[in-house]
């Protein structure tokens, strides 16, 4: 099978290798923030945020929106660091961002005493484990492509 020609590089392939890294990162950054505020949704906020109730003050059970989020947000966020830079090493400092953020915040404590991410939060507990599931399953899938020789 005849491969097609590569483009010759750019002086613009290490600057956009860069900016496609940060802003993945960034990326993590702000959707994990996201999924952590998202974690403690219940049904009843659906009505109650529009009055200006805080999230988690309605009743009902809680929503895995951060659960859906997270696997969402992660897998294009792992597509968009190798898709800019070209390399399957990219998606790694994003996933390595949101998970070290998602355990910061299972693992500290507020003034009060509490823990920011619970662990009676079956919804927090499974986000992290999906979004991060969702960075290994991309990676994998990205090692098993096979690297057309030239």
């Amino acid at each position: 099978m005849i491969q097609p020609e590569q483009p010759a590089p750019t002086k613009w392939e290490p600057v956009i290798r860069v900016g496609g890294i940060l802003v993945a990162t960034v990326a993590a950054v702000v959707t994990g923030v996201l999924e952590l505020l998202l974690t403690s949704l219940r049904w009843g906020d659906l009505t109650s945020i529009w009055r200006g109730d805080p999230i988690g003050s309605g009743g009902g059970p809680l929503l895995g929106v951060a659960i859906l989020l997270a696997v969402v947000a992660n897998w294009a966020i792992a597509w968009f660091a190798v898709a800019t830079t070209g390399r399957r090493w990219a998606l790694g400092p994003p996933w390595a961002v949101w998970t070290l953020m998602m355990l910061f915040a299972a693992g500290v404590r507020t003034p009060e005493g509490d823990y920011l991410l619970g662990g009676e939060d079956w919804v927090a507990l499974v986000m992290i484990l999906a979004g991060s599931l969702t960075f290994a399953v991309y990676a994998y899938r990205q090692i098993l492509k096979r690297i057309p020789r030239g």
